[in-house]
């Protein structure tokens, strides 16, 4: 309870507060009922009253207090990208598709540095890519599609538009069953541990998709629940994702920039924890699946656009769930079953022998050409001379 200043004798000269003592500066302001406001609206906004010394919560303010107090103090918010694509003569690149593809680039770098590293033959990745690249993109797309039949699946549909996928559309728990069954089949060609791959990619995975996040910036998509924090996404009003009855000028949690500092973060995470621990047989990628789902589970939470609801819970939700609890049930069972370290990155005999390392055996380097040394005697005899005699005299 908040206790005024003033004498008890006095009467308060407000219903909420007491009269504000010289030497007690007021130290919070009201801001005015509004979900929020844009840098327009700040602008015109009329002067503010003298405040109160005292900090009554309204139960009807759909913002909570500590918002509006940080909102006012920093009258901030992110804008949104005014362009999302570029033309260069009949065709059109779009924004979202080249943060991808560098997410990809990036984490295929990161990847084949870790495999060359723990002995496996370099550019192998490139065998990784043309099985996890394809197959994720698949998968992405089936689990999207799936996972939002209503927008594919209604009367008068054009049921083509399913692989329409150059419409937006795709999933990353999608991708990542997609991939997985990609780095199998690779592993299988390459000879690769399945789970020495991907170990590898762990790290790589979660900068992969931090740079796909900014991709769904540029898209003006994937946005959470109205806020008025200083970090608070602006969006246009004639988004199909806005939610009705707001006014125009609301702010929205950045989602995309929680999970890109989240994945972030979680590289430095994965790479202390294998370092500190020395996790092998999948355990690395088994803390990517747990620190992933978590984060996940948070930013979905919060998410407004459309989406599946099975017991109450967005169906991304429960995926980010499956996630936590398929990497707990990995590491729990590789940590059982493998006590020791990793023999080799390859298959039994499946192992690459670099050609520039020294094996460690005797190796004839004498010329096969040349003239044996009985040879040599048995001529000088026949000629009547004899070898000469090197041997040093005292």
């Amino acid at each position: 309870m908040v206790r005024s200043s003033a004498p008890p004798s006095s009467p308060p000269s407000h219903p909420e507060a007491s009269t504000p003592s010289p030497a007690s500066p007021p130290i919070w302001r009201p801001v005015p009922r509004v979900l929020a406001r844009s840098a327009a609206t700040r602008a015109s906004a009329p002067p503010r009253q003298p405040p109160p010394t005292r900090l009554a919560h309204r139960t009807d303010d759909p913002v909570p207090t500590c918002e509006r107090c940080v909102s006012d103090v920093f009258p901030v918010s992110i804008p949104s990208p005014e362009v999302s694509s570029i033309t260069l003569g009949p065709f059109t690149i779009h924004f979202y598709a080249l943060w991808i593809l560098l997410g990809i680039i990036v984490a295929a770098t990161l990847t084949s540095r870790r495999l060359t590293a723990r002995g496996v033959e370099p550019g192998v990745i490139f065998d990784y890519l043309l099985w996890t690249v394809p197959l994720g993109i698949i998968g992405a797309r089936i689990f999207h599609v799936l996972t939002h039949p209503n927008d594919y699946f209604f009367e008068g549909a054009e049921l083509w538009k399913v692989i329409a996928i150059w419409e937006g559309g795709i999933a990353i728990f999608g991708s990542l069953l997609g991939g997985a069954v990609g780095a199998w089949l690779a592993s299988r060609q390459t000879g690769v541990r399945f789970w020495t791959f991907a170990d590898a990619l762990a790290p790589g995975m979660l900068l992969a998709q931090a740079f796909g996040r900014l991709g769904n910036y540029f898209n003006h998509e994937l946005f959470g629940q109205p806020t008025t924090l200083p970090w608070g996404l602006e969006i246009e009003s004639t988004n199909a994702a806005w939610p009705l009855g707001l006014p125009a000028g609301t702010l929205f949690h950045p989602t995309f920039l929680y999970e890109i500092i989240w994945n972030l973060i979680g590289v430095a995470v994965i790479l202390w924890l294998e370092r500190r621990f020395r996790l092998q047989w999948g355990r690395v990628f088994s803390i990517y699946l747990i620190w992933y789902g978590l984060g996940r589970i948070v930013w979905e939470s919060i998410r407004i656009d459309p989406s599946e609801i099975i017991f109450g819970l967005r169906v991304n939700v429960w995926a980010a769930i499956g996630a936590v609890a398929l990497g707990i049930i990995i590491n729990v069972v590789q940590r059982r079953r493998h006590v020791g370290v990793e023999p080799s990155p390859y298959y039994p005999g499946r192992a690459w022998v670099d050609p520039d390392a020294p094996s460690g055996d005797l190796v004839d380097t004498s010329d096969p050409d040349a003239p044996e040394s009985s040879d040599v005697d048995d001529r000088l005899s026949a000629a009547g001379t004899s070898t000469p005699d090197t041997t040093t005299r005292s």
